[in-house]
């Protein structure tokens, strides 16, 4: 899987992944993150995602890192806000009071580009790679982010009966990309409502990733 699976998604609008409200999990377990009020919340591979208004409405600052420009650019008129653009060699930030995205190629992105965040927050990004990137993945984010604490939403079901993307990501593997760097902890785990794409029985299962 490449980036241009992705960005043909957007051209297609083929973005069934897009949820029409703020994720329930993500309301639901925010304050595990301990984010002080104003604080910035990094958000990976964050499309347009109403996770962001939801933050944004909560006071919080927003960072988020995105492939598509399509996506970038929805998300900015969903918000009613016009962004200052600039280039960051091949990376484009998209600024505006409160909210900062880098869209391009995440690992391209780097610490002092993304600047501090006090907590990530993940619904969407590590199962949407392939296991083959996972790995290189979750390293890329504890140096962007310096290790800051992430709340971490992953699915959990049978990989054979479906063809991701969104991936299946177990507790096993949780730790064997997170556990060497953090303290792990299980805050829910939710069934999908009707299965996963009407398919095939599976879980929301939301982590705390704390640093050790």
């Amino acid at each position: 899987m490449d980036a241009d699976f992705w960005l043909d998604r957007w051209r297609r609008n083929a973005i069934g992944f897009h949820e029409a409200q703020a994720n329930p999990l993500l309301v639901a377990h925010l304050a595990a993150l301990d984010v002080p009020a104003g604080g910035r919340i990094f958000v990976p591979l964050c499309g347009k995602s109403l996770d962001i208004h939801w933050l944004l409405s909560r006071g919080h600052h927003v960072a988020g890192a995105e492939l598509s420009e399509i996506a970038v650019r929805q998300l900015f008129a969903g918000l009613g806000v016009t962004p200052s653009v600039a280039k960051i060699r091949q990376i484009t930030h998209y600024s505006a009071p409160c909210i900062d995205i880098f869209q391009g190629d995440i690992f391209e992105l780097s610490r002092s580009d993304l600047g501090p965040v006090h907590a990530a927050y993940d619904r969407a990004a590590l199962i949407a790679l392939p296991e083959s990137m996972r790995m290189r993945y979750a390293s890329h984010m504890q140096r962007l982010t310096d290790r800051a604490r992430q709340l971490l939403i992953c699915l959990n079901y049978e990989q054979r009966l479906l063809a991701g993307p969104p991936f299946s990501v177990d507790g096993a593997e949780v730790a064997r990309l997170y556990q060497s760097a953090f303290d792990l902890r299980l805050l829910a785990s939710a069934a999908v409502a009707g299965g996963l794409k009407g398919e095939c029985p599976a879980t929301e299962d939301v982590w705390l990733l704390t640093p050790r």
